[in-house]
């Protein structure tokens, strides 16, 4: 792996730090204008971004599975992988904010995803800075910056299967390890890899055990959850435990989820939440036979299994958030953009006022997904 930073790798960098100087202008223009308050009660820009799953993560990250007596239990809080916890504990010895932790773990993996990401698309010969744009601009970007665990998670996932593609199997077994401890999508990308390695190989080499390093990494969590709640199957108790979320037939989950966006009595940005989470299904089964109609038979596994995942819980929860993970996308975007010149600006007029959304609902508190 390449120890320096080429142009292009710095062009990706570029894209990213300055997505974060436009999301903190978005941030501090948004609570001046839609706080609703005096100029001198305005939150501070640290209390803006610390919503929701942030407080969550803090809690494990400080306290551990078993808690503080004071805020704990929280159901389903197990669900929650330790990966980022962990990293965002040792952030925190840096700063003293558990938010500005989060934020500067986000940063930090951001950029190296944004670098990752721009060299796969090399190996695709495409532009990486395009690549890198299409995901910053993604509706849902905000969680990339949040102190959320969907930057760690693309930091670990997208140098693995960059070492993947040009078969160093040992450090792809390893990355992927370590995304499968930040999010359970790393098993689709594990199965993924697998996938890869056939097809590449095509026969099984004593370099092939590294890639079992990531089925180890979830068995270490189930282990660990074991020894603290005498449950082997913790993770999917917590799931249906936190948030009503157990196996469906998909068409049941659909209809669940189209009745609740149907719902006149919710609040409204609940309506959009669900209409948007369907789309994203929609998107990932498209997305899907995209890759697998191009052969590009690895991570179509990869997103297939993602989407499938999701498309089988109680209803859709997340899933537009999680096309943040389907790095094949912004490939195929930037790709896209290269054969046709109308592609990129579609795209950035239609996204981008939707990123800011995204960013001004969330620092505000209110329901983004």
């Amino acid at each position: 792996m390449r120890p320096r930073l080429d142009p292009a790798d710095r062009a990706a960098v570029g894209t990213w730090l300055a997505s974060r100087a436009a999301l903190l202008v978005l941030t501090v223009a948004g609570a001046r204008q839609l706080s609703g308050t005096r100029a001198g009660d305005v939150p501070g820009l640290l209390t803006r971004w610390d919503r929701w799953d942030v407080e969550l993560f803090r809690k494990v990250a400080e306290f551990g599975y078993s808690g503080y007596p004071a805020h704990y239990p929280d159901p389903g809080i197990e669900a929650f992988f330790p990966g980022f916890p962990l990293v965002l504990s040792l952030a925190h010895r840096l700063v003293l904010s558990w938010t500005a932790a989060g934020l500067l773990v986000s940063l930090v993996a951001g950029c190296a995803a944004s670098v990752w990401l721009s060299r796969l698309a090399a190996l695709d010969g495409v532009r990486g800075d395009r690549a890198v744009l299409y995901l910053v601009l993604s509706p849902y970007a905000v969680f990339l910056a949040a102190g959320y665990s969907e930057s760690l998670f693309l930091a670990l996932a997208l140098p693995g299967w960059y070492c993947a593609r040009r078969g160093w199997w040992r450090a792809a077994g390893l990355l992927v390890a370590g995304a499968c401890a930040v999010r359970i999508s790393g098993l689709f990308l594990a199965v993924g890899l697998l996938v890869q390695y056939g097809l590449t190989v095509r026969r099984v080499r004593p370099d092939a055990a590294w890639l079992l390093a990531p089925f180890g990494a979830l068995l270490a969590y189930a282990a660990y959850l074991h020894a603290l709640t005498g449950d082997w199957l913790r993770w999917p108790h917590a799931q249906v435990q936190g948030w009503d979320r157990q196996l469906t037939l998909p068409w049941e989950t659909l209809a669940t989820t189209w009745t609740a966006a149907r719902q006149p009595a919710q609040g409204a940005e609940y309506a959009w939440s669900w209409h948007a989470e369907i789309l994203a299904v929609l998107l990932g089964v498209v997305l899907t036979a995209v890759l697998l109609r191009r052969r590009r038979w690895a991570e179509g596994v990869y997103v297939g299994l993602s989407v499938a995942a999701l498309a089988t819980s109680s209803y859709y929860l997340s899933v537009a958030r999680a096309t943040l993970l389907w790095f094949p996308l912004w490939l195929l975007l930037a790709e896209a953009a290269q054969r046709r010149r109308w592609v990129h600006p579609a795209y950035v007029w239609v996204c981008a006022p939707l990123m800011a959304l995204g960013v001004l609902t969330f620092t505000s508190g209110r329901w983004v997904g």
